[in-house]
């Protein structure tokens, strides 16, 4: 019995559109996260900035701003997040752990006050009108796959968009190129008269605002509300999901797709005759332990940018 209700949660529709629904996120803030470390650095900010870009994008929507506006706008606040990170730990070379625990602390705070300020007297937080699913002719028909990939929000074909042009960028491209080479060598990319320091703040600055755009995908496209413990810890997974898919994108993707496929599970594990009985903390738990253990599988051979959190002076050695 119990394994046929597995099963059953396995083959259903609803299942997988959950796992796409709750990888595009994940996707946004992965490949952000992904982009600033090729790039040599490590944001530890991305857990604010994905708060930042949560609220951003909602409150823009609700002050009367279109959809797409709010996106750009939460994307605008994640890149002024990401330049005041990539200022003071690129050409400053301050502790890139220190600066990205205090752009998470300083995002999350900003936003609380920022909340308080445009909201004092609301208890329950206004509702927006999300994006809403955009069914492609015909694909969205196929049995299955159908509704997962292509009876979804506009935002989600996005997120995978996104996670295939980082793809194409980083190894298709010379500033693809210059980027991974920012991460490994930096001295060889200022012996080709590159910019280490522009390529790295750049490489923040967008991560940043990937990021904040994977923050405000939760209030505008998953939920249409704000409430500050939406992220839920969603970007130290993020951080998590670059080390399992070793530093690639499309492993990255994959490892996000996991576990959103651990967490979509989870829920329906709880509503089935195999959850009675059990306390309901040890399925919230469940995903998060099946990451571990993959990340611990797969980190073993995954190798680490040469120059990931390593500062560079020009001229010095």
């Amino acid at each position: 019995m119990a394994m046929t209700e597995i099963v059953d949660i396995l083959l259903s529709a609803s299942f997988w559109v959950a796992v796409v629904r709750i990888a595009s996120p994940l996707l946004f803030a992965t490949m952000g996260e992904l982009i600033c470390e090729r790039a040599g650095v490590l944001n530890l900010g991305i857990e604010g900035i994905m708060v930042v870009g949560a609220f951003a994008g909602w409150i823009a929507v609700w002050s009367g701003a279109d959809l797409w506006t709010g996106v750009a706008v939460a994307m605008l606040a994640g890149m002024a997040f990401g330049l005041l990170h990539g200022v003071l730990t690129v050409p400053f070379g301050l502790s890139q752990h220190v600066v990205g625990l205090g752009i998470t602390l300083l995002a999350t705070s900003a936003t609380y006050f920022a909340y308080r300020l445009a909201l004092p007297r609301v208890t329950t937080p206004p509702k927006i009108d999300p994006f809403a699913p955009l069914p492609v002719p015909l694909l969205s028909e196929i049995p299955l796959v159908g509704p997962a990939l292509f009876a979804q929000t506009p935002l989600t074909y996005l997120a995978f968009a996104c996670a295939a042009l980082v793809s194409l960028v980083l190894y298709r491209t010379p500033l693809g190129l210059a980027l991974r080479a920012a991460g490994e060598n930096p001295a060889a990319v200022a012996a080709q008269g590159l910019s280490v320091t522009g390529l790295r703040l750049g490489a923040v600055v967008v991560g940043s605002g990937l990021m904040a755009v994977g923050g405000a995908f939760l209030t505008m496209s998953a939920f249409n509300s704000f409430f500050f413990e939406m992220v839920n810890g969603r970007g130290w997974i993020c951080i998590a999901l670059v080390v399992f898919g070793a530093w690639r994108p499309g492993k990255a993707a994959l490892g996000a797709l996991l576990f959103a496929a651990f967490d979509a599970f989870q829920i329906r594990l709880q509503q089935t005759a195999i959850g009675a009985g059990i306390p309901y903390q040890i399925f919230l738990m469940l995903p998060f332990l099946l990451s571990i253990l993959a990340l611990i599988l797969m980190s073993r051979r995954a190798e680490v940018p040469a120059a990931l959190m390593v500062p560079f002076n020009k001229g010095e050695r």
